[in-house]
């Protein structure tokens, strides 16, 4: 997770030792997947460590930061009813951030989950307005989300490059949401499908709560499971893990599937905040939650990730939309400081916090 101990990366040599880079006196290294080396007389200078720690945890300053300002520049920012409208709209890529930032685990991609949440949203809207119950509707749209991303999943183990693969899935799934449409919204009338969308609990709204479910069980699964473990070893090197007896395969579909469920998840939150089903549900929606993964912390290499950085990621992207919004910013702008966000968070992912942790590894051999 991301926080005091950094985010989980692959084992060493698949004996269970997750490594990171913390204040302890330890090695620091660029290579964190299976088999890395990490040589425990190395002491890294204490300048060098805190230069990790800025680039590793820079998105939670920035976040603080951001709210701070934003606080300052207009009233109703920071008032009850803004904090929580953000944190409704944030739930959805929440959601799916979770399942991503498992398939991006395994060093994969997956660009269909839009394309799901528009599915999900049709099929909803229509059992639902053909009487099926809510407690029907609900569980047939999980698995119809988890048979999507489970497709995408035996098409990875079957060699095909994932982002190939889920490209496709992109254009087919999203039209397929036009064709069972009709390019038609219908609208949803359902009180207690509703209800998961604009509903709350104990004054927390009702998509929030479910989105705080999930993470909760996804850093359980990562950083306390033999297949969280399992996930990220796939992910640091693929080959180490499967000459270790690793169900390569079994992985990769799973992780897949899991994220498709989500996107089912994430899609029932939308259409029923919205109260319609739509095929245009969900539009790039993708790129918002690789976006808020990526943000995060996770690696885009795979071997490294972090469920908390991915629910940080979320909110920092809708905080900067909201706070722009209020501040009556062009909303084509805002999608431009979107962008360039994500942007500037991709090169401190894979090139600045290389670096620097190549920088600090030196630093700290150049003691012995």
């Amino acid at each position: 997770m991301a926080g005091p101990q950094g985010p989980v990366t692959a084992p060493s040599a698949l004996n269970g030792d997750r490594m990171s880079v913390n204040a302890e006196p330890r090695a620091v290294t660029g290579d964190t997947g299976p088999g890395a080396q990490q040589p425990a007389d190395l002491v890294v200078p204490l300048g060098r460590q805190l230069a990790v720690l800025a680039v590793r945890y820079g998105m939670f300053v920035a976040l603080l930061i951001w709210i701070v300002v934003m606080s300052f520049s207009t009233e109703h920012f920071f008032s009850s009813t803004n904090l929580l409208n953000v944190a409704r709209q944030a739930a959805p890529i929440i959601i799916i951030g979770v399942g991503m930032t498992f398939v991006m685990a395994t060093a994969g991609i997956d660009l269909s989950v839009g394309a799901v949440v528009a599915l999900i949203s049709c099929l909803a809207a229509s059992w639902l307005a053909l009487g099926l119950s809510v407690w029907i509707v609900v569980p047939l749209l999980l698995l119809v989300g988890a048979v999507l991303g489970g497709i995408n999943g035996l098409a990875v183990w079957a060699g095909i490059p994932a982002f190939i693969v889920t490209l496709a899935a992109l254009v087919s799934v999203r039209g397929l949401a036009f064709v069972y449409s009709d390019g038609y919204a219908v609208p949803v009338t359902d009180e207690a499908f509703i209800w998961l969308g604009r509903g709350s609990i104990l004054g927390i709204n009702t998509p929030f709560v479910l989105a705080t479910v999930v993470a909760l069980v996804g850093w359980f699964l990562l950083n306390r499971t033999r297949f969280g473990l399992h996930t990220l070893a796939v992910g640091g090197r693929e080959e180490a893990a499967r000459v270790m007896g690793l169900r390569i395969g079994v992985i990769k579909l799973a992780v897949y599937a899991i994220t498709g469920a989500l996107a089912a998840l994430g899609g029932i939150v939308v259409t029923a905040r919205l109260a319609n089903g739509s095929p245009n549900a969900g539009m790039s929606m993708e790129l918002d939650v690789i976006a808020a993964v990526v943000l995060g912390g996770t690696s885009l290499f795979g071997g490294s990730a972090t469920i908390v950085g991915t629910v940080v990621g979320a909110l920092f992207i809708n905080f900067i939309r909201n706070g722009l919004n209020l501040m009556n910013v062009d909303p084509y702008w805002v999608q431009v400081v979107t962008g360039i966000v994500l942007v500037l968070a991709v090169l401190l992912n894979s090139v600045v916090n290389r670096r620097v942790v190549q920088w600090a590894r030196r630093g700290a051999e150049g003691r012995r």
